[in-house]
């Protein structure tokens, strides 16, 4: 093509290719615009929700108590889900724009949309099948941040593992047991979650005692324990409520339990319940409350002359009766 064609070409499409790169130019500075609007929102509302004002009261259900007593941790909390949250959401936010924008452009410059979707379909349905798994995985993470169902630090029982959150990804959370054991779960394969660190807990103790004890001096040492526990010093700000004698819980084959239980701070329900029983057990032997012991009936073989055998007696005559 010599310069002439050249020049007739352009005078001839000039006007046309201005306008269609100054369509694609268009998109592309719309596309940017959108993703920077898009972004910006993104940030403000998680940041609205995920972080309450000094005034405000955490809502219930939302964060264990044990983190509104530690602000710093609270905060380092907080901000970690919102980082998490937006640069998901973001990234979400960006593919989606990016496809769309592309799209345009492709229209712009003549290229035919609908086998490239066809493709892309049938692709993305392959993928789709191979991934519903990490699919979900990652929905099921981003769900229990959103919700804050757990965090770093919570002690929580996901079924097999039980134990305390270490680390809390899209993909896995890691729960660290008592015996020192690391846990690897899916989040798409968590169905349940008992958190125990959140807003409070409960100390319960059952007490068994002698069937001929007197319940009435039973549930005055209780109450009296309680209520000791609860103007100790050491104890006054783990105790949310005075320990409660709740009655008897059921007649054992050895003897009588009475149920106590008391409200206190997250975690906290395991120190209080061993407090608890080392003091019942002080005061229910100053009240002279017998504590129950295994009752068994024991058979004894005797000989002919009416006499015990030894073990190494010869027992084949002897008569089985109860003693």
């Amino acid at each position: 093509m010599q310069a002439a064609d050249v020049t007739e070409w352009f005078q001839d499409n000039g006007e046309g290719l201005a306008v269609g790169v100054l369509r694609i130019l268009l998109i592309v500075i719309a596309a940017w615009v959108v993703r920077a609007l898009a972004k910006r929102a993104i940030s403000r509302v998680v940041q609205r929700i995920l972080q309450p004002s000094n005034g405000d009261t955490p809502r219930r259900g939302r964060g264990p108590a044990v983190l509104q007593r530690d602000p710093s941790r609270a905060r380092e909390r907080r901000e970690q889900r919102a980082r998490t949250i937006g640069a998901v959401l973001t990234s979400i936010v960006t593919v989606v724009i990016a496809v769309m924008g592309l799209a345009m452009v492709l229209g712009e410059l003549g290229i035919a949309l609908g086998p490239l979707l066809a493709s892309a379909g049938v692709v993305g349905l392959a993928i789709g099948f191979g991934a519903q798994s990490l699919v979900a995985d990652y929905l099921s993470g981003l769900l229990i941040m959103a919700e804050d169902q757990y965090g770093v630090g919570d002690i929580v029982d996901l079924g097999e593992a039980v134990g305390e959150v270490e680390n809390v990804g899209l993909r896995l959370t890691q729960v660290r047991d008592l015996n020192g054991g690391l846990w690897h779960i899916r989040n798409g394969e968590i169905m349940r979650v008992r958190n125990d660190s959140q807003d409070w807990a409960r100390a319960v103790l059952d007490v068994s005692v002698a069937y001929d004890s007197n319940l009435d001096t039973v549930y005055r040492v209780l109450e009296e324990t309680g209520l000791a526990l609860r103007n100790d010093p050491e104890f006054a700000d783990v105790l949310l409520e005075d320990p409660s004698v709740w009655g008897v819980q059921s007649l054992d084959a050895d003897g009588v339990v009475v149920r106590m239980a008391a409200k206190t701070q997250p975690l906290k329900q395991w120190a209080v319940t061993r407090e608890l029983r080392r003091r019942v057990k002080e005061g229910l032997d100053a009240a002279g409350v017998e504590l129950p012991f295994p009752q068994r009936t024991v058979w004894l073989r005797e000989g002919a002359d009416g006499a015990v055998p030894s073990p190494r007696g010869d027992a084949s005559h002897a008569t089985p009766v109860k003693r």
